[in-house]
């Protein structure tokens, strides 16, 4: 998000925990190219005193643990984060005059799942099966909340935003089937396939990226948006197929995979889909890259990267600039 939004002129400030190692923000060496805090967002204080040293008119709340499998180790974690800081940014930006536009990144993981395959809108039923899909719900009971106050006394425009599996070079994340292989590759290590018919919205990150930046251009200019779904519309394309993609590019792959026990797969829903019908009619969005699109763009990334010592950067930037050249 902040490589597409320099690229468009539009200026940007970041909170955050620090960076993890091997991360992308480390990668690409970011430390420093904007102004930036690294604080806890369940920090009160802190984040309060970084919203009103900056005066953003626009804030992008992407701060969540988002990992599924981490969400049962550390249950409690999970919620404070994603529920309460949530909670703490909105009153905080609920207090300023000068925010005029809120954007909350949830997850397509909100819905009610019972794996049929239906592709979910957004006026479906939301329920958590996991502590970080009921974490995100709870998020998502926090904007209603907000939106409510804003009706009723007014404040910032906000809307939720929901997107699922989005994936792009660069991405190290634990417990991440593109991570998860590349880390294979690297360190020529087995890992584990929870489940190869599991389905996802596989889609490039630049799809809901941009999406997000159209819904807050709406909310700017005074639209109102509760919530709205960022997934692709093409073959929906299990984890199998992924894997035979992946070795097209890393061959050595082939010896490194074991698959996971009846137990593991338990943990997460076989089949999820969007329907973004919503986001084409409001926004005129769309998926530019289709889903095998996204994931050959996404090997190709690391390919490059680890063939040739690319900077992650650039690669970032060709991206974007491939992106935006597609009619």
């Amino acid at each position: 998000m902040t490589f597409l939004l320099e690229q468009l002129n539009i200026p940007i400030v970041g909170y955050s925990l620090p960076a993890e190692g091997n991360s992308l923000f480390e990668r690409a060496e970011r430390t420093g190219e904007i102004p930036e805090v690294f604080a806890d967002i369940r920090d009160y204080e802190t984040l309060e005193n970084f919203v009103d040293s900056h005066r953003p008119t626009t804030i992008i709340h992407m701060a969540a643990q988002p990992l599924v499998l981490k969400s049962y180790e550390s249950p409690r974690e999970t919620f404070e984060t994603n529920v309460m800081g949530t909670v703490n940014l909105l009153d905080i930006a609920f207090k300023r005059d000068f925010v005029k536009a809120v954007i909350i990144v949830t997850t397509d993981k909100v819905y009610q799942n019972d794996n049929s395959g239906r592709a979910f809108i957004e006026t479906d039923s939301l329920k958590g099966k996991d502590p970080y899909s009921a974490s995100k719900v709870g998020t998502e009971a926090v904007v209603r909340a907000w939106q409510q106050i804003s009706f009723l006394h007014g404040g910032p425009k906000i809307a939720s935003v929901r997107a699922g599996n989005v994936i792009g070079g660069g991405d190290f994340a634990a417990d991440r089937i593109f991570p998860d292989l590349v880390r294979a590759v690297i360190t020529g290590k087995n890992i584990k396939i929870r489940n190869l018919n599991s389905t996802r919205p596989w889609q490039h990150v630049l799809d809901p990226l941009v999406g997000y930046i159209l819904v807050a251009e709406k909310l700017l200019e005074g639209e109102t948006i509760d919530c709205v779904n960022f997934g692709p519309d093409s073959e929906i394309i299990p984890v199998g197929k992924i894997i035979k993609i992946g070795m097209q590019f890393f061959p050595e792959l082939a010896n490194l995979l074991i698959y996971a026990t009846d137990t593991d797969k338990i943990l997460e829903a076989d089949n999820l889909q969007l329907n973004s019908r919503l986001a084409s009619e409001l926004l005129e969005w769309r998926c530019k890259w289709k889903s095998e699109d996204a994931i050959r763009i996404t090997f190709e990334w690391w390919k490059t990267f680890l063939d040739s010592s690319a900077d992650p950067a650039t690669l970032c930037l060709g991206d974007i600039n491939n992106y935006f050249s597609l009619s």
